[in-house]
Parts: C-alpha cells; sequence; structure tokens
C-alpha cells in the first residue's frame, strides 16, 4: 500500500500501488460505516463565463482526461460517460456513468483540502443529520495527474444562492441548519474527527482581520455601480477592526459555509452540506456566519432556537464573517455576470447588520 499523508492533519490514507483505493459497495470508508456515500456538487455552472486570472486553473482536467484517468485507476468504470459537470474556483467536477461524481483539483493550493476531505468526512459524515460528502473512490497522485482526487454518488439539490428562496419562507430549513451545526460543533467531535486538524488557518473569526478584507470588496463593488454604500455596514466593520476573535474553545467546523456550499431539494429543505475542503478546528462563529448572511428575521429565531445560546463576542465574529464572505461574493458575481448570486449576496450584506 502506498501512503498519502493527508496534509495538515497528522494522518495517513493508504492506497494500493495502483495508487487509487475503492471502498466496498455499501461501506463508505476504512471505517466501515454502511450506508449511502455521497459526493459534493460544486457550484460554478459548467457553461459559466471564463475565469479571471484570481481564479484561473494551474491545470485544467477536461473529460477526456478525467476519462482516463478514472479508466486507469477504477477499472470498475471504464466506459462509462464522463462529462463536466461544473467548476469551482480550486476543483472540477465530472458527472461519470449518470451515478458518480469525481473532483480534481485545478490549483496547487487545493490538494491539502482534498486530502483533508478524504480523511475526515468518513468520520464526521455519520455522526451529522443532514447528508455530506464521502469518498467512494479515492486515487493518489500519480504520473498522469500530481495530485490526489477522489468520487462518489453525488448529493442532489441545487445551490442554497440558485433557488433564493423567500425570506418568510426559509424558517425550516433555517432550524435544519442550526441542528447540524449544533451536531457539528459538538465538542465530542474534536476528540473524535479533530485530531491534526489545522487550528482556523484564514483566521475566519477574528473579526478585525475579516473587517479588513472586506472594505476592499465593498469599495470595489461600489465602483461597479453593484451597492450603495450603506452607513450602517461600514459602522459595523469600523467598529469590528477593535474587536478580538471569540474567547472559547475551537471546536470541528466546516470552515466557508456559505449560501453556495448548501444544498436545497425540490421541497426547499436541505439536502445536504457540500465542499468541505477548509475543514478544521475553530470557533463556532466561522460557521454561524449562515446564520446571520442567510437567515434574517423569523428564519434567523428559528435558526439559533435549533442552535442554542451565542455569546455576544461571538455573535460579532460571525456577523464579521457573514459581511466578508457576503461581500467577496457579491465581488465575484458581478464580475462574472452572476446575477442571481449577486442579488442574494448583496442581501446577505444587509442580514449581516440586521437585527435582532
Amino acid at each position: 500500500m502506498v501512503p498519502l499523508t493527508v496534509g495538515g492533519t497528522g494522518r495517513s490514507v493508504s492506497f494500493p500501488p495502483t495508487g487509487r483505493y475503492t471502498w466496498p459497495e455499501g461501506q463508505d470508508s476504512a471505517s466501515g460505516r454502511s450506508g449511502e456515500v455521497a459526493f459534493p456538487l460544486v457550484t460554478t455552472p459548467a457553461d459559466g463565463p471564463p475565469p479571471s486570472p484570481e481564479w484561473a486553473p494551474e491545470r485544467e482536467v477536461t473529460a477526456a482526461t478525467a476519462a482516463a484517468l478514472i479508466a486507469d485507476r477504477f477499472p470498475e468504470l471504464r466506459g462509462a460517460a464522463v462529462e463536466r459537470l461544473a467548476t469551482g474556483w480550486d476543483n472540477t467536477v465530472f458527472r461519470v456513468g449518470g451515478a458518480w461524481a469525481f473532483r480534481f483539483p485545478r490549483r496547487r493550493i487545493a490538494v491539502p483540502g482534498v486530502e483533508r476531505e478524504i480523511a475526515a468526512l468518513p468520520v464526521l459524515a455519520p455522526r451529522l443529520p443532514l447528508p455530506v460528502p464521502v469518498p467512494r473512490f479515492a486515487a493518489g497522485p500519480s504520473a498522469g495527474f500530481p495530485w490526489p482526487f477522489w468520487g462518489g454518488r453525488l448529493i442532489e439539490g441545487r445551490e442554497f444562492a440558485d433557488v433564493r428562496p423567500p425570506d418568510a419562507e426559509r424558517g425550516a430549513l433555517a432550524a435544519e441548519i442550526g441542528a447540524f451545526l449544533r451536531a457539528l460543533h459538538d465538542p465530542a467531535l474534536v476528540r473524535e474527527a479533530g485530531q491534526g486538524l489545522p487550528l482556523d488557518p484564514m483566521r475566519r473569526a477574528d473579526p478585525a482581520l475579516r473587517a479588513e478584507r472586506t472594505f476592499p470588496c465593498l469599495d470595489a463593488l461600489a465602483a461597479l455601480g453593484a451597492w450603495d454604500r450603506d452607513p450602517a455596514v461600514e459602522a459595523f466593520l469600523a467598529a469590528a477592526r477593535d474587536r478580538r476573535p471569540p474567547d472559547g474553545g475551537p471546536v470541528v467546523v466546516h470552515g466557508d459555509l456559505h449560501v453556495r456550499h448548501l444544498l436545497l431539494g425540490p421541497d426547499g429543505r436541505a439536502a445536504g452540506i457540500i465542499d468541505w475542503g477548509d475543514v478544521c478546528l475553530a470557533d463556532p462563529a466561522v460557521d454561524l456566519s449562515l446564520a446571520y448572511a442567510g437567515f434574517g428575521g423569523d428564519a434567523r429565531a428559528a435558526f439559533l432556537a435549533a442552535y442554542g445560546p451565542v455569546p455576544a463576542d461571538r455573535e460579532a465574529a460571525a456577523r464579521a464573517l457573514a459581511l466578508n464572505l457576503s461581500a467577496t461574493l457579491a465581488e465575484y458575481a458581478a464580475s462574472t455576470g452572476r446575477d442571481v448570486l449577486l442579488a442574494e449576496s448583496l442581501a446577505g450584506i444587509a442580514r449581516a447588520v440586521a437585527r435582532p
């Protein structure tokens, strides 16, 4: 077996000399957990505009290349139809055989996240109340492709940002996400699944840093004519510059939980939480940002009723990150012509400072 060391986790995943591993059908991982295997749907539509240099790939995998790599590593999938499904900043996803999806990194910076997903998700999945991606196939680096990749069954659903349910109809969904995060943030998971995970490597729980990084995004949005300056937003960010991170112990967090990483089913309820490349240990504020960007009013109250009390310093950090993520997504959407994402992200900016 050839070990694949999982960057930033202190763990390793072993692959046979072929550079691939397939977990038995009905078994999600070497842990022996039975049940459905899921794979995330990466978010940018395949037919969207070409990426700007900021998120341009270092290595682009075509459908033909993906088919060859998959056939070489996983002969049982040889001959299956392969089509590009979606492209994100860091990964490209292909639908394989109509039922599977494979995720290939596009940039070296994404590799540690892919490795963390391979190692951490099989441990987390059985402990969470909503579907999350779990690898069914995993391949290490090879002469044909220098980075690991993995695949599994699709989590069917549409991005929350694309569906944009009316605010008045978000209450049941908010309660589901609150309950999901209550389970994810259970301190027991730090002992069970957190070994070796990095400690808030992006400093997303630091409200002062988030504020500093949000101002340029808002300036860009204003210059594009996409956002009218809001004194409440600017006053909140000015105050956040003087805030310290919350005073609490770290928990396991998704790490990048925003409106593009929550999938909804046809009934508007949660279908799954995707894109776990930033999973880490951090203050719960990192994930609670979704409560302030995605929900307001009665829906936010439903979220918090399901999740539990949030101290004032944690709320302030969550709101600061909600502003930062919403502004970043809005700038991206405005620059690439994604009008629906822009509308939801701009609404997230307003929600982040709305009371209660």
